[in-house]
């Protein structure tokens, strides 16, 4: 199925860009990537929904993938949560978000703070209002490692991942990596704006540590009888099986998929569980 390609213009003239898989009248999924990554890494799950009958919208954030870098380096998440209700303005009624780890974030201050009613049913990837702080780290740090120096080359990159991600298989083809780097003289570097992770905290996504912000905001998606799953890798070190506990006794309505042999990136790393419980939760609601 082949993607359209769209922008949108947010606040400050931010273009947003974005693909369209199926039907452009069909209600919409939309899918929020993780920092770090690009609207890239949802294809095979977009193309899923797609198939069902589904609009699937893969959005790339502010300062990643093709969208515009912040020219004032704002990357806090109100800023992600604002360019994304931009989108929302140019589908139809009643839209799904799915939002993974960053993406999460932005969808739960979107849906339960910034345009309450916006969206018809929330999904969580791998990411709690609770989560694991030295899995927080960890990935933060895999961002900055070669954030500045970049990679001699492809298998450098997949050295680093592999190093990051241990339980995923090295690709045979190493080209699809380039759909997360920039090529610049004769070294890649991640196709994303270092200011994200390197500018000023008052320009950055520090909300999301700001824990009962975020619990706010779910109770208010939830008191909005707006149904809402969480997916979590068990391989995860960002949501551990006590931060997943802690927020589901927390919210006892929210519903939960714990998927084997994945870690934090779980669409990539076990797509076709991870697309069925997405398609089961939104046939199960009539969403």
């Amino acid at each position: 199925m082949t993607a359209e390609t769209f922008v949108t213009h947010a606040p400050g003239d931010v273009r947003i860009i974005a693909d369209r898989h199926g039907d452009p009248d069909a209600r919409a999924v939309v899918f929020l990537h993780g920092g770090g990554q690009t609207r890239r890494s949802w294809g095979r799950a977009a193309a899923a929904v797609a198939e069902r009958g589904w609009q699937a919208v893969t959005v790339d954030l502010r300062g990643h993938g093709e969208s515009d870098w912040a020219t004032e380096g704002d990357y806090r998440l109100v800023s992600f949560a604002s360019d994304v209700h931009e989108v929302l303005r140019t589908l139809p009624p009643n839209p799904v978000l799915v939002g993974a780890s960053l993406g999460g974030c932005t969808a739960m201050l979107l849906a339960g703070e910034l345009a309450i009613g916006a969206a018809s049913a929330v999904v969580l990837v791998d990411i709690v209002p609770n989560m694991d702080p030295s899995g927080a780290q960890r990935v933060q740090a895999f961002m900055a490692e070669n954030m500045e120096s970049g990679f001699d080359s492809l298998d450098e990159v997949a050295d680093a991942i592999a190093a990051y991600n241990p339980h995923r298989p090295r690709p045979a083809d190493l080209n699809g990596l380039t759909a997360n780097l920039r090529r610049r003289g004769d070294r890649w570097y991640w196709h994303w704006d270092p200011q994200f992770i390197s500018g000023p905290d008052h320009q950055g996504p520090m909300e999301i540590h700001d824990v009962e912000r975020l619990n706010t905001a779910v109770q208010t998606i939830l008191d909005s009888a707006v149904p809402m799953l969480l997916v979590r890798g068990q391989l995860s070190d960002l949501v551990s099986a006590a931060n997943a506990d802690e927020f589901l006794t927390r919210f006892p309505r929210v519903e939960f998929v714990d998927v084997a042999g994945a870690g934090h990136m779980v669409a990539g790393d076990r797509n076709d569980i991870f697309a069925d419980a997405i398609l089961d939760f939104l046939d199960r609601h009539s969403c």
